[in-house]
């Protein structure tokens, strides 16, 4: 067991067995299950409240200009209404919101394998010691110095989701980073934190983010990873400004540099060794299928599972303590997939009162049409208020960017900064929206509840916002 050289340590470094309880502690407050049965309750509401409409669609792609208000019947009595009429729109009954659980739990079920999976196998890692042992060389390596190792790993965390658009295949590093905090002495936020902020400031900057831009650019007839300049520029700025963000969090939690704490710096067990040179071997060539094959939730899943068997067959458990340890980590995250679930049901209850285009269309309607400085912040809103409703990057583009590009050259806002417009407003709310399925994956994964999350982060938020306006009258005043 290593040992502290100062006696008198805070009581974070002197009893870090003690960390299962201060997990529980991040989960005091509202439970997510709560908060997002509220937000399902409220989208079923809405469906009351919001007049039914449609847009013409080519593809999954909305056609500019073609919506329509479509008549629908909003009495209190469809509450109670058992059989829907195909041939007319109406709001969501109380049996139709229940039933979009299990439909959102069948639309997210790739999402939920995955993390189920990943938790099996580090249950596995973790029972047989390796990513202790791992951890405990890495630090004594680096003498424990947070401000050079967790810095340096947000600028890989960062330019991995920029430049390959790499964001459920960091799910295998989450339980990694959660376990490296608690060995120094932090919370399981900080080592969720560690990973997420970069993650999520390199998707707001996208330099050559494939799953933002493929979709997007060409939809506003600009060449796929055209412009890159002024996303570097915002990539840059949002990392720097995300690191001293982490920094800061770190010296508020407590974390004392001073305080030397000894590592176990002995040579790693020949299984342990074999079993963290297969997971950076998998990590690798999980990047590669990604970026190389596009693999996509199904097939990171099969992978997830070929290597969780590798590692059981090193790991020295035997057949039945490998499986008990891959319960065992599947049972910790079981949450995730009721979350996951849930969070897919909203859109399922938008789309079943058919009022989700109709959000769409005035959403988009308060982009300016005289002035193109406020018609890119118009833009920037639409995009921040639209992925509650649509978390997905891709899907986001497919309903909005086919709107805002014939807008954007009305008012002299160009392709470019249209774009990037769209870009800030996605990027900035997935850092904490209940309803995205892979910030929910991450937090389960991490242990962390959401609104231990939104609390932590939200100053972040808020700093991104007003770094996103700036930026978007830059690009419009040098005619980006």
């Amino acid at each position: 067991m290593p040992n502290h050289s100062n006696e008198k340590l805070p009581v974070h470094l002197q009893q870090p067995e003690a960390q299962p309880a201060a997990m529980s502690q991040q989960h005091k407050g509202n439970n997510p299950i709560i908060i997002l049965l509220s937000i399902l309750l409220l989208a079923a509401a809405l469906t009351y409240l919001v007049g039914a409409g449609s847009f013409e669609r080519d593809g999954n792609l909305v056609v500019p200009g073609s919506f329509q208000s479509v008549e629908k019947n909003n009495s209190l009595s469809n509450l109670w209404r058992i059989n829907d009429d195909p041939a007319q729109a109406q709001p969501v009954s109380v049996i139709q919101m229940l039933l979009s659980i299990p439909q959102g739990l069948e639309r997210g079920a790739n999402l939920i394998f995955m993390v189920l999976i990943i938790g099996g196998m580090f249950g596995i890692m973790t029972k047989a010691g390796a990513v202790t042992a791992g951890l405990e060389r890495l630090l004594g390596a680096l003498r424990g110095n947070v401000y050079l190792l967790i810095p340096s790993l947000m600028v890989v965390f960062a330019a991995g989701s920029t430049f390959l658009g790499l964001a459920s295949e960091y799910l295998l590093i989450i339980p990694l980073m959660v376990e490296m905090a608690r060995r120094l002495g932090l919370s399981n936020l900080m080592g969720l934190a560690i990973l997420t902020i970069p993650v999520k400031a390199g998707f707001l900057a996208s330099v050559t983010n494939p799953v933002a831009l493929t979709v997007a650019q060409p939809l506003v007839d600009v060449p796929v990873f055209s412009g890159i300049s002024m996303r570097l520029v915002a990539f840059i700025v949002f990392t720097l400004v995300g690191i001293a963000f982490m920094m800061l969090m770190i010296k508020r939690e407590g974390f004392d540099p001073t305080i030397k704490i000894e590592f176990d710096s002995a040579k790693l067990s020949t299984r342990h060794a074999l079993m963290l040179s297969t997971l950076a071997i998998g990590i690798g060539l999980l990047v590669y299928g990604s970026t190389t094959f596009e693999w996509r939730n199904q097939q990171l899943t099969a992978f997830y599972i070929a290597l969780a068997v590798i590692l059981a067959s090193i790991s020295g458990l035997g057949a039945n303590g490998a499986a008990d340890a891959f319960v065992e980590g599947m049972r910790k995250i079981l949450l995730a997939a009721i979350l996951i679930g849930v969070a897919f049901a909203i859109a399922v209850t938008l789309q079943n009162g058919q009022i989700l285009d109709t959000v769409i269309f005035q959403l988009t309607s308060m982009v300016g049409e005289d002035n193109p400085l406020l018609a890119v912040q118009g833009m920037f809103v639409s995009q921040l208020l639209l992925d509650f409703l649509i978390p997905s990057t891709s899907g986001q583009a497919a309903v909005s960017m086919p709107i805002l590009g014939p807008i954007g050259q009305l008012v002299g806002v160009s392709p470019h900064t249209t774009v990037l417009a769209f870009l800030f407003g996605n990027g900035i709310t997935t850092i904490f929206t209940p309803t995205s399925g892979t910030l929910l994956a991450y937090l389960a994964t991490a242990q962390v509840s959401w609104t231990s999350w939104a609390r932590f982060v939200m100053p972040l938020v808020a700093i991104y916002i007003v770094l996103a306006i700036l930026m978007l009258v830059m690009a419009v005043l040098i005619g980006y």
